[in-house]
């Protein structure tokens, strides 16, 4: 009798540990992803400003996506989660905001933590006016603004009136400092070279715990940078880079100096000596309507992809 009571006690004791011991093995995966798999960018939009298909444009690019009605590219955006902290920003509010956002907060306990804009040219930030009380009337989203980008957005209408009715709360960078966003994620916004008609243009640093990637998708031509693209390369893990013209020749009802970029085959040329460890990190991102880049059966495409390098789609997913 003393024995089958010790044996009992001894269940008792079993049934009451197990629980415990599971609940606690529940916990482990959760907070293993705080620093190996809590930071990832998505690729929201691939496209330039003008997104695919373009307005007038008539040419086998275009054709089909207008006959179909529907286009599955988006305009150029990237999504940045911290699912440890559940912090998601996305860089660029494009016109495809509402797919885009749609797409990125899958999960409806998710929520938009804030917004950085690269410059004031219509595919980078007309997407905020669906922030408004026309649309989805948000409330104080951080908005993270280089300083005569802030001057635009606050002094001209209609942006002006998300901050008067506090869509949006302005969050001025400066550049070259980096901002703590959480303990696992930072970005540095970095000046360059573009037409800055409204405002200045900048490219964005993003930096994990583990990895890093920068964001340019507009520069006039890579030598009017004073920095070295090519020794930045060597610096991160990702680089999505302006790839909106493969060539000149896409361009032919356009007088091509209003629009500079670096055309594809002027950045494979300035690349062309990069280890192919380096060659791998390049995303062109960015690609106009016109870009052969754009049809993955395109013999332009086929060139780039077999000298190593990568095209941004829309859906990609990287840690960092």
């Amino acid at each position: 009798m003393i024995i089958q009571r010790g044996l009992n006690r001894k269940k008792i004791f079993i049934y009451l540990f197990i629980p415990i011991f599971i609940f606690s093995c529940k916990e482990l995966p959760h907070e293993s992803l705080s620093l190996e798999k809590s930071v990832e960018i998505n690729i929201l939009g691939s496209v330039q400003d003008g997104g695919i298909p373009h307005l007038g444009c008539e040419k086998s690019c275009c054709k089909d996506y207008f006959e179909r009605g529907f286009s599955e590219k988006r305009v150029v955006s990237l999504g940045i989660s911290d699912h440890f902290k559940n912090k998601n920003y996305i860089i660029e509010a494009s016109p495809d905001i509402a797919f885009q956002l749609n797409d990125f907060l899958t999960n409806k306990s998710k929520k938009l933590d804030g917004i950085f804009i690269t410059h004031a040219h219509i595919g980078h930030y007309s997407g905020l006016i669906n922030l408004g009380r026309e649309v989805s009337n948000a409330s104080e989203i951080p908005l993270y603004l280089m300083p005569k980008m802030t001057d635009f957005i606050s002094s001209n209408g209609p942006w002006d009136q998300l901050v008067k009715l506090k869509n949006v709360e302005l969050k001025t960078l400066i550049n070259e400092k980096e901002i703590k966003l959480t303990e696992n994620l930072r970005i540095l916004p970095f000046l360059v070279p573009h037409r800055d008609e409204y405002s200045e243009t900048v490219g964005f640093k993003i930096i994990g715990p583990k990895k890093s990637a920068i964001f340019i998708p507009d520069i006039d031509k890579w030598s009017k940078w004073e920095k070295s693209i090519v020794n930045l390369i060597s610096q991160v893990d990702y680089a999505f880079l302006d790839g909106t013209f493969y060539d000149a020749k896409e361009i032919n009802n356009r007088d091509i100096s209003e629009i500079p970029h670096p055309f594809i085959i002027e950045s494979l040329e300035l690349f062309k000596d990069l280890k192919e460890h380096n060659r791998k990190k390049i995303y062109f991102i960015h690609l106009n309507h016109t870009n052969p880049l754009l049809n993955s059966e395109s013999e332009e495409y086929k060139h780039v992809v077999s000298s190593g390098y990568n095209i941004a789609v829309e859906g990609l997913q990287l840690k960092l």
